[in-house]
């Protein structure tokens, strides 16, 4: 079991052991589990960092991230300039297919938009530009749209998550259409994004719910 002060420090130790993050600049705060993050740093790809720091970490249940980008004069971009590099940056990713990808880009903050067969390339559209100078955040809200026609087997999705390293003993799965739903809990942020992860690797499937519940005893303080 650990306190709220324990879980505080435990997140600032894991940004900390970050060397991208500066961990000056990122204030954590927990609440039984909860974990608020604030502050200011120069780049999305560190706002991004800081999030998955502290969801590495056990006993986080819940993220509310309020770091704001703001980009030093040096790396500001004009928005027609983080298009033209977004666009490159699709040219030389293989694993996506970019005449589906769709791209607005608003005061630095990037859209993305389309349908792709995967959830691979999904996160693979927007891990491509997440590093780019002058990025403020990404929205991605590609859809998957999957190209194999199979019926997909509740079997199939708990035989996967059987195979891996998370703990699925309580963990359940079930299936409706191109759907899989995920519930139940798990112990730790890191084993729910996993679960889902894998969930998404189904054949056929166009959407995952994740309903998985983060669980951890807390003592008060």
């Amino acid at each position: 079991m650990k306190n709220n002060s324990e879980l505080q420090i435990d997140v600032q130790n894991a940004i900390k052991w970050e060397p991208l993050l500066n961990a000056a600049e990122i204030g954590v705060t927990a609440k039984d589990g909860v974990v608020s993050l604030t502050g200011e740093v120069d780049s999305y790809a560190k706002k991004l960092e800081a999030e998955h720091a502290a969801k590495r970490v056990i006993g986080v249940r819940a993220l509310v991230e309020n770091i704001e980008v703001k980009i030093p004069n040096i790396w500001t971009r004009t928005d027609a300039e983080i298009a033209t590099s977004i666009l490159n940056a699709f040219k030389s990713n293989w694993t996506d297919p970019k005449d589906n990808v769709k791209v607005k880009v608003e005061n630095g903050w990037i859209t993305l938009e389309g349908d792709l067969a995967w959830n691979y390339q999904r996160d693979a559209a927007k891990n491509a530009i997440q590093h780019l100078n002058g990025v403020k955040g990404v929205t991605n809200n590609i859809k998957i749209k999957a190209e194999t026609h199979d019926a997909i087997e509740q079997k199939d999705v708990e035989n996967a998550l059987l195979r891996s390293a998370i703990d699925d003993r309580d963990i359940k799965v079930s299936v409706s259409g191109t759907t899989v739903a995920l519930s139940g809990t798990v112990n730790s942020w890191y084993q729910k994004e996993e679960a889902g992860r894998i969930a998404w690797n189904t054949p056929g499937i166009w959407n995952v719910n994740n309903d998985l519940k983060v669980e951890h005893r807390y003592l008060l303080g």
